[in-house]
């Protein structure tokens, strides 16, 4: 297969790579954990000037994006596996992918503005500006995927660590714009703006990049476009898995106990980006049979110990934490801080666990994640308080984390290249070769 030669490539530097986990990977782990921070500090923000109430309607609406963001992680994904494996047509690649982001981010923000109306019910919101707002936002969330993906691929961890600073820059536009005008509508407004500045760096990053005289043969690109909805398929699974608990806390619960959970939900959600360094940096590593058990043991390893002292540091520091996260307005939820912080470490597990899925284009699993989404609205429909809908979720979660961890070290330790009986086959980009007609991607 065209991997096992991609893989044989790899090996005399096999050791290196997986060593840039822990190594390398520190720039690319400061500035994520800064832009990482840089959201989560305008989340606390926006809870402690919009209040329970409001702010639930604003975190509905942020997670929201998030779920919509799959096609921007799968055609991250896409690229960054693509590239990894196959270097010598990576400016073909890094066109296409460019085009792809480009097409899908105005064509979602396009499909959400027709939507708007159906968002405002979902969400509750008072009015359809909110909604519009959204739509605008998932445009550059969207295309900075396939920036990402693409440095991702290429190892470009300086680059990369450049494009995540512009990120944190939405942390001062967004107190700029909420201390002028403290509502939903701003915090989206600073968002969207935020959201742009990342793509400008990425930009500058690739400037040598021609996608007008550089292209892929026409089934290659279609092979990418296919792979990349897969990715953003089971990609979407995680991401109904990990951000439907708010959405549910708010159409289920009284508006009160809906925001103390949204509330509770910023630590869990701080706890589940905070390793999220690991899944960047271990997925190149992840995409080659030589290298995945050892990415795969330490990234779970690593991350794991980030949310334990994360959980530790909670439990000794709950008033701190308390403040960071509203205030004395949610002190009901304060017992529960150390439960969310659980339940954030549990979900950056499954994420790492999901990256390694794609990487080795396995496809069952998603089936197994999305079941346990469905349980976890079927079960949290029935909650009658924030405390209830926590000790479901932290359940639904840890088991499934527990199946895929099994499942997915039973797959990697099989011999290649037959170690993927959970996916119809590992294909690469190497099989997308522009200069031959002839040539296509191995299935």
């Amino acid at each position: 297969m065209t991997t096992t030669t991609a893989a044989q490539d790899d090996v005399p530097a096999s050791r290196s790579r997986s060593a840039g986990l822990l190594a390398g990977g520190g720039g690319i782990a400061a500035t994520m954990v800064i832009a990482n921070g840089a959201f989560y500090a305008l989340t606390m923000l926006s809870a402690r000037l919009l209040g329970p109430a409001e702010y639930s309607a604003l975190a509905a609406a942020m997670n929201l994006l998030l779920v919509l963001s799959v096609v921007s992680l799968g055609v991250q994904a896409t690229a960054a596996r693509r590239i990894a494996l196959d270097a010598t047509h990576a400016q073909e690649i890094e066109a296409s992918v460019l085009r792809l982001s480009w097409r899908t981010g105005l064509g979602i923000g396009l499909a959400l503005v027709v939507l708007s109306p159906l968002v405002k019910e979902l969400l509750r919101l008072d009015d359809l500006s909110p909604a519009l707002w959204l739509a605008a936002a998932t445009v550059p969330s969207t295309v900075v995927g396939g920036y990402i993906g693409i440095l991702q691929g290429e190892r470009r961890w300086r680059d990369l660590s450049l494009l995540y600073l512009a990120a944190s820059l939405r942390l001062p536009v967004g107190v700029v714009l909420l201390l002028w005008w403290p509502d939903v509508v701003t915090a989206l407004v600073a968002v969207t703006l935020a959201g742009f500045l990342p793509i400008l760096v990425g930009r500058h990053s690739l400037r040598n990049t021609r996608s007008g005289i550089v292209s892929m043969h026409r089934r290659g690109i279609r092979e990418l476009v296919s792979e990349a909805a897969r990715n953003s398929q089971a990609l979407l699974s995680f991401m109904a898995l990990s951000n439907v608990d708010v959405i549910v806390a708010r159409a289920v619960l009284d508006p009160h106990e809906a925001g103390l959970y949204a509330a509770g939900a910023i630590l869990s959600k701080t706890c589940a980006i905070l390793p999220q360094f690991v899944v960047v940096v271990a997925f190149p590593s992840l995409a080659s049979h030589t290298e995945r058990i050892r990415a795969l043991t330490r990234g779970l390893v690593l991350t794991a110990a980030i949310g334990l002292a994360a959980t530790l540091g909670v439990t000794l520091l709950r008033p701190l934490a308390l403040s960071v996260v509203g205030g004395g307005e949610f002190a009901e939820i304060s017992a529960d801080l150390p439960a969310f912080t659980l339940l954030g470490t549990c979900m950056a597990m499954v994420q790492l666990v999901v990256y390694a899925v794609l990487a080795r284009q396995g496809r069952r699993s998603t089936w197994l994640i999305w079941i346990c989404a469905a349980v976890l609205v079927l079960g949290g429909s029935t909650a009658a308080t924030a405390q209830s809908l926590l000790v479901w979720g932290l359940c639904v979660t840890t088991a499934l984390l527990v199946v895929l961890v099994a499942t997915s070290f039973w797959i990697v330790r099989r011999p290649a290249p037959a170690d993927d009986a959970d996916s119809a086959s590992d294909t690469t980009s190497g099989a997308l070769d522009a200069t031959n007609a002839t040539a296509a991607p191995t299935h």
